[in-house]
């Protein structure tokens, strides 16, 4: 390595707090330590995520505390100076050091610290920066990531993710930061708002939507994070008691031995659960992700149990929620997706005569889609039921909500198979799938970019389509749409992980008799070939 990059490891490894770490970096050879020091986390979604590893290409004490300073000099700058800050964490590698560098540090800096009182949801801090008036929020958490990974993710007032310019400007100040030892860390006081506002979050969740008297079996997993206990018992206060949890999977376990991957959407991830479901004959299977903001739903279909997708469960949502409205709900009512989720919950809300915004990726975008928004989601599992009290994705009062529509289903005598075939039925059937390419080398997302730019395909399965690219659109993202009669493919790369990402649509008109099922199956066929489009698409690069 350089001399000038060995002097800035020697630097940072004399300015570690953490003997650990410390010796993690002195034990790596010339080449392992210059890779750590090749690039610093930088803000992504909403704050940082990567591996638990010394140096400041890792999650660590040091890059907590020197990220913690700059945010708190940010916030000072902005005259917020002394304000309430909210943190939390979840149970994975590392969140209890984080969450202890975090607090201490805000402590420090003269900010009145509410540090939740136990590795809990990510909803939490949302719901506790708003209801708390606090001037910011962070939570340690890297959600559905693998193992390996942790987070620190930040909320602005109001309880929303943190935008740009913020980001860049904390980004900043990141970067002049003291050595993490020089930094300043005081102890915590107890603050009775911590447990208060946990408690006024289950109040708020638990009163969404009571039951309406039907018995309803729910099967449910955490997926081994720290939303199990909070759903439970959100669920049993809403009158569903008749709650069956997947045992394996119940306690939080920052390992997730159980699946190869933490995330609802990953194949196979859901299969204990499906499992119980149909052992114990639920009416409803419900899986949260590890910092439970996300949830997914799966039901009972004519043949077999099956995990609906994020489209499916956010335009079942979306329309009960326009049909059913929560108490309070203004009268002209806002529904929100992002760019690369189905469209058919815009034709849902124009049927609704209901408003309808369509945003970039991320809830830091959807929250901010406009005045009366009632209802937000994203294709990626994560569902906003309750925007004028958790300003993001919330798995746990999507919960409560997917529980009283499926209650009052099955006092109809039917359930989401059948309110999501009514929805095909009024407005054709849409069907949506993704194809993600994980890989090592994350240059290899920008030359697939560069080469499907360079020579935009101009038919996908058969279907001319004209190529829209949002480099050049207001506001821009990296992300191209190919659009053609029936047929959409959005491709961008993962602002999360090392993926390249393709998320298709197929839109078939239901014409005989009402009837879905040939529909379906036509529109099944399609999106068959799509995929296998694509996945030629995902070789350019």
């Amino acid at each position: 390595m350089s001399a000038e990059l060995a002097a800035e490891a020697l630097a940072w490894i004399e300015g570690d707090p953490d003997p650990a770490t410390r010796a993690e970096l002195e034990a790596l050879s010339g080449d392992e330590l210059a890779e750590r020091f090749a690039a610093p986390l930088s803000f992504g979604t909403a704050g940082l995520r990567g591996p638990v590893r010394g140096g400041p290409s890792g999650m660590n004490v040091a890059v907590v505390t020197r990220t913690t300073w700059a945010l708190g000099e940010w916030l000072k700058a902005k005259c917020l100076g002394g304000g309430t800050v909210v943190v939390g964490r979840d149970a994975r590698r590392g969140s209890e050091a984080f969450f202890a560098a975090a607090t201490e540090v805000l402590t420090a800096q003269g900010f009145a610290v509410v540090a939740l009182p136990e590795p809990g949801p990510t909803p939490w801090v949302s719901f506790a920066t708003k209801a708390l008036g606090a001037v910011a929020g962070v939570q340690i958490t890297a959600s559905h990531n693998p193992p390996a990974d942790n987070g620190y993710k930040v909320y602005l007032d109001g309880g929303a993710q943190l935008v740009s310019p913020a980001d860049a400007e904390i980004e900043g100040l990141i970067a002049a930061a003291p050595a993490a030892k020089d930094v300043d860390r005081s102890p915590v006081p107890a603050d009775p708002r911590a447990t208060e506002v946990v408690a006024a979050y289950l109040d708020r969740v638990s009163s969404l939507r009571p039951a309406p008297g039907v018995p309803l079996r729910i099967a449910l997993t955490p997926m081994h994070g720290v939303g199990g206990k909070v759903a439970v018992e959100a669920l049993r206060r809403s009158g569903f008691d008749d709650v069956h949890v997947v045992e394996q999977q119940f306690a939080p376990d920052g390992e997730f031995p159980t699946v190869a991957f933490p995330n609802p959407e990953e194949p196979g991830a859901s299969d204990l659960l499906l499992a119980l479901a149909e052992r114990v004959d639920a009416d409803l299977a419900v899986a949260l992700d590890p910092d439970a903001d996300r949830c997914a739903l799966g039901a009972r279909f004519p043949d077999g149990w099956r995990m609906l997708t994020g489209d499916e469960s956010g335009s079942l949502l979306g329309a009960h929620l326009l049909d059913a409205p929560l108490d309070g709900a203004p009268s002209d009512p806002l529904v929100a997706t992002t760019i690369v989720s189905s469209e058919l919950l815009g034709a849902i809300a124009e049927s609704r005569g209901a408003r309808y915004a369509r945003t970039l990726t991320g809830f830091k975008n959807l929250v901010r889609a406009g005045d009366g928004l009632v209802f937000a989601y994203e294709e990626a599992l994560g569902l906003c039921v309750d925007p004028s009290t958790v300003r993001d994705k919330d798995g746990i009062s999507a919960a409560v909500v997917a529980a009283g529509y499926a209650a009052a289903l099955k006092a109809q005598g039917s359930g989401l198979p059948d309110a999501l075939d009514a929805l095909y039925r009024r407005h054709g059937v849409y069907l949506s799938s993704q194809y993600a390419l994980r890989v090592d080398d994350v240059t290899r997302i920008a030359a697939i970019m560069a080469a499907l730019r360079a020579d935009p395909p101009v038919e996908v399965a058969n279907t001319a389509v004209g190529c829209e690219d949002l480099l050049t659109a207001r506001p821009a993202t990296d992300a191209l749409v190919f659009r053609g009669d029936g047929v959409r493919v959005t491709v961008r790369p993962s602002g999360t992980e090392p993926k390249a990402k393709f998320y298709l649509e197929v839109i078939e008109p239901v014409t005989v008799d009402s009837d879905t099922s040939g529909a379906e199956a036509r529109a099944r066929q399609r999106l068959t070939a799509v995929t296998e489009t694509v996945r030629k698409w995902a070789a350019f690069g």
